[in-house]
């Protein structure tokens, strides 16, 4: 019996005795997750973890988030200022950038997940984030920023060569390497540090997600405001090393948290073991199966799919993978008629159904990405319909990206609102409030009506442009302040929809999966951002005749940008129709309780409350 199991014993024997008062055995109960220590022995609850390693992470996030938006909200201009690209290739730079990041994020969950761990991940990719973001500030200082002080709107900057160039890219490159493979593991992390499934814990768990994203949206609204004004003036080596300093302290106060952390071990690389199950499954696809499924192959314990993870009980959905299972006469041994465990032939339970989760996940996955196609709206058609509208008031300009500070304000007070007051409140009337699927549902609703009162909003600035003047393609008397309602709405849809996602993909992906889930909600935003800039090519294409602009043209005063919004609509009302029938159709993952068989001392099952 390993130390762990004789650990788990001791906290069973003393239960009744625990709840008297405070002894030793109560002083050292270990977590009943399989967490560890830094050392890789069981994690002591009252030693590791908690909220006091949860705020550290939540301040890391924030002041990284900070860091990485201080280099990608002006990008473009600096792109057009410093290094005199053109619009289009300046932007065409950018979107290769922001994919980058998205496609780095599947590396760094695939290594977070298969070899090196949470904590190594985010050390190390934190660290190449940092020596990005200095050589960035190091060669922008020394070599792009010339004649001093240009980068400006009035001055830009001279030619560069090749090699300063190449630095510079070099640089950014590195950032979008560092945060794309830390962000997918940090949230993940973060959540280790709550026991799920202890009752406390497991709330608080629930809760560090929210707070998550709201660490993430108040790193980015300074960036957005502070930092952006300094780097628009043309101050953008000062923008660059307040970045640098910034990801430092992110980097420092994480590592500050070491003896405090809780760990989970890698499980390997799960290419080969997806593979596994389906060549076994296509090898014996002419074996007769119980329809009970008693006739599986179960592993024992020590053989369980993931290190230090837990079973996973048989479901009904993929049943032609449960082939992979099956045990034939070939898969005995003749000297002691025991199943040889070929992985290419034969697959534990659990294995299997490792591979029935991903495939669950992946509708409701694809659900998303009409979301984040709204969502991007915000940093690009917004911002055209804003420069098309009144931005002075009393002689106070409003730089129309400047707007997305009311969606990170929104995000906020509805994180809070949610938290504090209709969660309690929803709790009260029923017991086990939103389940994640549900508050997902809620945020695609919210987006409808984002994408219906920015389309209303286009219809008036629309009437009182034609008002003003029809053909000049001045800006529209019309407020720019009239934009607020639907950059709210689209904050609180994230509050539902990111969140929710966040949780969602965490508890439902296996245990060894667990940054590939977070993984996803980054692809989904990367992946939304493509599906955008193939929709507006489409619609260009499609209403652009030869007596009509189309819907989007260069003087949206001409333009009709308020259809294509209502399409937008249109789509993520389908889009939410298809969605409530996938999480009808999903079934939550069920997991075999990790010790023993005793209701009173521990769960039995993980969270099987989230049926929409």
């Amino acid at each position: 019996m390993s130390s762990f199991e004789v650990s788990k014993m001791k906290q069973i024997i003393g239960f009744g005795k625990r709840r008297g008062g405070k002894n030793k055995e109560q002083e050292e109960e270990h977590t009943l997750d399989g967490s560890v220590d830094r050392h890789g022995r069981p994690a002591i609850r009252a030693r590791s973890g908690g909220w006091q390693a949860g705020i550290l992470l939540l301040v890391n996030q924030g002041l990284a988030t900070l860091a990485f938006f201080g280099v990608g909200v002006n990008l473009v201009v600096f792109l057009t200022r410093v290094l005199g690209q053109k619009n289009a290739d300046a932007a065409n730079s950018v979107s290769k950038w922001t994919g980058t990041v998205y496609i780095f994020s599947l590396v760094g969950a695939f290594v977070s997940d298969s070899y090196w761990g949470r904590y190594r991940t985010c050390a190390i990719f934190q660290g190449i984030f940092v020596l990005g973001l200095v050589l960035l500030s190091i060669s922008s200082y020394l070599f792009l920023l010339k004649p001093l002080g240009c980068g400006d709107e009035q001055s830009l900057c001279g030619p560069h060569s090749t090699l300063q160039t190449g630095a510079f890219y070099l640089s950014v490159y590195l950032i979008a390497l560092g945060n794309g493979g830390y962000q997918p593991s940090i949230a993940t992390f973060g959540a280790d540090q709550f026991d799920g499934d202890d009752p406390k814990e497991g709330h608080s768990k629930v809760a560090f997600f929210s707070y998550f994203y709201l660490a993430l949206n108040l790193g980015s609204l300074f960036s957005n405001t502070i930092l952006g004004y300094f780097e628009d003036e043309g101050k953008w080596a000062l923008g660059f090393w307040v970045s640098s300093g910034s990801a430092f302290m992110a980097l420092v106060l994480f590592l500050c948290g070491t003896p405090r952390y809780r760990h989970f071990r890698p499980g390997g690389n799960p290419l080969p073991r997806v593979c596994q199950v389906f060549v076994a499954a296509a090898k014996k696809w002419r074996v007769e199966m119980s329809p009970s499924g008693d006739d599986l192959y179960q592993a024992e314990e020590k053989e369980c799919s993931m290190n230090g993870g837990r079973k996973i009980l048989h479901s009904q959905e993929f049943k032609f993978l449960d082939r992979a299972a099956v045990i034939t006469s070939e898969d005995f041994t003749v000297e002691d008629q025991a199943p040889s465990h070929n992985p290419w032939r034969l697959c534990p339970v659990t294995q299997v159904e490792e591979v029935k989760c991903i495939l669950r996940l992946l509708p409701i996955w694809l659900c998303t990405i009409i979301y984040s196609v709204v969502f991007t709206q915000m940093a690009s058609l917004f911002v055209e319909q804003g420069e098309a509208m009144q931005t002075t008031i009393s002689n106070f300009h409003i730089p129309p990206a400047s707007m997305s500070s009311f969606d990170i304000i929104s995000v906020a007070f509805f994180i809070l609102f949610y938290r504090r007051f209709l969660n309690p409140l929803i709790c009260r009337l029923r017991k086990k409030g939103l389940t994640e699927l549900q508050r997902m549902g809620i945020g695609l609703i919210i987006a409808i009506m984002a994408m219906v009162a920015a389309g209303i909003v286009e219809v008036y600035r629309l009437k009182y442009s034609k008002r003003d003047c029809d053909d000049c393609g001045n800006p529209s008397s019309m407020s720019i302040l009239w934009q607020i309602p639907q950059y709210v709405l689209i904050g609180a849809s994230e509050v539902f929809m990111y969140v929710g996602q966040l949780e969602f993909f965490n508890e439902q992906a296996p245990d060894g999966l667990k940054s590939f889930g977070s993984a996803l909600c980054m692809t989904s935003i990367s992946l939304g951002n493509y599906v955008s800039s193939l929709l507006v090519t489409v619609v260009m294409e499609i209403t652009t005749k030869d007596d009509r602009p189309g819907w989007i043209p260069g003087n949206l005063n001409k333009g009709h940008m308020d259809k294509f919004y209502f399409l937008l609509a249109a789509l993520t009302t389908a889009d939410f129709v298809v969605y409530v029938a996938c999480a009808k159709w999903y079934r939550c993952i069920k997991l075999e309780a990790r010790y023993g068989n005793d209701k009173d001392d521990m769960d039995k099952v993980a969270k099987l409350h989230m049926d929409f």
